[in-house]
């Protein structure tokens, strides 16, 4: 019975902490689709971006972190990070910045 409950949880343990990763990555794309929000509302009311999060009225999720990297006055670049995982997230948006993940689409959050 004892070897039985060693097995499952050998099992179980590695697929937990899959599904932890998943959901930090979760977590940090979705702050990348809200900053989207936050930055264009921004750029509406000032016609220009800003790295300033707190000028953006913005604030990551619990245990995340976000950073504008670059906002020039046609684009914007971000990554996201989370306590719990080695992955980062990134996103841009508009012209004359880079992406911060390679390979990555204009306004798609990418994850390396």
């Amino acid at each position: 019975m004892v070897a039985i409950i060693g097995i499952l949880a050998a099992i179980a343990i590695p697929k937990f902490g899959a599904t932890k990763d998943k959901a930090y990555i979760a977590a940090m794309k979705s702050d990348l689709r809200n900053l989207v929000t936050a930055e264009e509302s921004y750029f509406a009311d000032n016609v220009t971006y800003t790295t300033s999060l707190t000028n953006m009225n913005f604030t990551a999720s619990s245990g995340g972190t976000v950073v504008v990297g670059a906002a020039v006055g046609t684009g914007w670049t971000a990554t996201a990070t989370f306590n719990g995982t080695a992955k980062t997230c990134g996103i841009y948006v508009g012209t004359g910045v880079t992406a911060p993940v390679t390979g990555q689409n204009e306004g798609e959050p990418k994850c390396q």
